[in-house]
C-alpha cells in the first residue's frame, strides 16, 4: 500500500479516480486532482511547501517532487506528462507539458503551456520555457518552437494513456487495451 504520510499538520489530498502505485510515497501538503496517477518509486514530499497538482497528470516511476521550505512551491497544471526519474523543485508546470525522462526542473521555473523539457534536461533555478517550445541539454536551451495542435495532441494521448494504464492495476487480470496508442 502506497505510504501517504501527514506532516505538520498537512495530510495529502488526492482527487478522485486517482492511482497511486504501492510503493509511491506521498507527503504532507500535497494535493492531487482527479485522474492522476502517481507510479512505482515516486515520492511527492510536502514536507516543507505546497504541491498542487491539476487533472489528469501521471508522474511517472522514480520521480522526486520537493521545495524549498517557505521559499518555493509546486504547481502543476492538467494533462501533464512527467517522465521517469524526473526530478522537480519548486518550479511552475503549466497544462499539456511533458517533462521528459530523467529531467531535472529547479526552483522558480516555469515551463509554459504546451512546452517540452527534452528527457535528460536541465533546467535551472528562475529559467522560464514559454508555450509551446522545446528545451533541452544541461543547461536546457530553446531547441525549437512545437506546433500548438502537435503538442496538444501528443500530450493529451499520454495522458489519456496513462489514465488507461492505471486501470490496469485495478483489475490485474484485465488484458491488453487494444485502444491504447503506442
Amino acid at each position: 500500500m502506497a505510504l501517504i504520510i501527514p506532516v505538520r499538520g498537512y495530510t495529502p489530498q488526492l482527487g478522485k479516480n486517482c492511482f497511486v502505485a504501492p510503493n509511491a510515497t506521498i507527503i504532507g501538503d500535497t494535493t492531487l486532482g482527479d485522474e492522476c496517477s502517481v507510479w512505482f518509486n515516486t515520492v511527492l514530499r510536502g514536507d516543507v511547501n505546497t504541491i498542487t497538482i491539476g487533472d489528469r497528470v501521471n508522474i511517472q516511476d522514480g520521480s522526486v517532487l520537493h521545495t524549498l521550505y517557505k521559499k518555493s512551491t509546486i504547481e502543476i497544471g492538467n494533462d501533464v506528462s512527467i517522465g521517469h526519474n524526473v526530478t522537480i523543485h519548486g518550479a511552475k508546470i503549466h497544462d499539456m507539458a511533458l517533462i521528459g525522462m530523467g529531467a531535472v526542473v529547479m526552483d522558480d521555473a516555469v515551463v509554459g503551456e504546451g512546452a517540452i523539457v527534452a528527457a535528460g534536461a536541465v533546467v535551472l533555478s528562475r529559467t522560464i520555457i514559454p508555450p509551446h517550445e522545446l528545451w533541452g541539454g544541461a543547461p536546457a536551451r530553446f531547441i525549437k518552437k512545437v506546433d500548438p495542435e502537435q503538442s496538444r495532441e501528443i500530450n493529451q494521448k499520454i495522458a489519456r494513456n496513462y489514465l488507461k494504464y492505471s486501470l490496469w492495476y485495478e483489475t490485474p487480470d484485465h488484458p491488453a487495451d487494444p485502444s491504447v496508442e503506442p
